[in-house]
């Protein structure tokens, strides 16, 4: 058990919680790992004690008692305590309106975000979720193609995104951090590829973070990157990729305005830089199987990193 519970002590955590609802869940595997414990080392006394017990020790009226008191009872009384503290951690949360809505779309193989702040207009991003520390978020949920599930260890428990209905989840970040999210329902071939982060800021940065995300990516790209954006616009990228500002306003693809100020790629599946984005431009399924963007093997290398520069310059 100990090796088995060192994998959850990694990355994507499960054991270090800075959100409400994770905290609570952690706390009810505790429970439930000490009960299981408990039965364990009960079961393995009573055994014990039955091969070392002489023969007849035990009348037939006392082994019907031993076997309804240690097999019915106890399981019984075990069984209720643990189910009192399942039901506060299952049930719905009654909670005071969320600060600010954000509505995450699961699409094979990665995820479309957008934020709904109160009095502001809305912002489209892709693979990266930021949020306020101590302040109530609700993440409003739906699968596009396939039912996925979307999950942040370190901050929430899980929620299934299935076409056609929007389910929803309360999360509240206790601290800063940058967390790692990934889809736990099986989606497809690049189903373990389908990840994202999500940074935990001050109310303060996140404000200003937002401000920044509003601004079309004309305005923050510099003249050296012209000829990736004239390149761009003749592969017709921005028939699936929209880039605010810019005339290119594709809506099958993930959102790319600003996507330069990201970590990662693809769903978390490289790094963010000029290498990997003209690796992934050419030869998208070589790092993500069966994703539907396209292949451009008769793109040039040149090209192909000339379209990285620019994508790499909109932040």
């Amino acid at each position: 058990m100990a090796l088995a519970l060192s994998g959850c002590n990694r990355r994507q955590s499960t054991f270090a919680t800075f959100g409400e609802e994770a905290a609570a869940i952690d706390h009810l595997a505790l429970v439930m790992t000490i009960g299981a414990v408990a039965v364990a080392i009960g079961v393995a006394a009573l055994m014990i004690w039955a091969m070392r017990a002489r023969p007849g020790a035990l009348s037939l009226r006392g082994g019907e008692r031993l076997i309804l008191i240690a097999g019915g009872l106890l399981p019984v009384l075990l069984l209720l305590v643990l189910l009192g503290y399942s039901l506060p951690v299952m049930r719905p949360r009654a909670v005071a309106p969320a600060d600010m809505r954000i509505d995450v779309t699961g699409e094979q193989f990665w995820w479309r975000v957008g934020y709904a702040p109160p009095g502001g207009n809305p912002v489209t991003t892709a693979n990266e979720i930021r949020v306020p520390v101590g302040r109530t978020v609700l993440f409003r949920l739906r699968g596009a193609d396939v039912i996925h599930s979307f999950w942040i260890p370190g901050l929430a428990g899980k929620m299934d995104m299935i076409p056609g209905r929007t389910n929803e989840l309360v999360v509240r970040a206790v601290r800063p951090g940058l967390f790692r999210g990934q889809c736990t329902e099986f989606c497809g071939l690049s189903h373990a590829l389908m990840a994202f982060d999500v940074v935990a800021m001050e109310p303060d940065a996140f404000e200003r973070w937002l401000a920044s995300q509003r601004q079309p990516a004309a305005a923050t790209a510099p003249a050296t990157a012209h000829v990736g954006a004239a390149l761009f616009s003749r592969y017709g990228c921005g028939g699936c990729h929209t880039v605010r500002g810019t005339g290119q306003d594709g809506a099958i693809g993930p959102d790319l305005t600003h996507v330069g100020g990201r970590r990662t790629i693809a769903a978390g599946a490289l790094p963010n830089g000029e290498e990997a984005i003209a690796h992934f431009i050419r030869y998208p399924a070589r790092t993500k199987p069966g994703v539907r963007m396209p292949a451009f093997p008769h793109m040039s290398e040149a090209d192909a990193h000339a379209i990285a520069r620019y994508l790499g310059d909109l932040r």
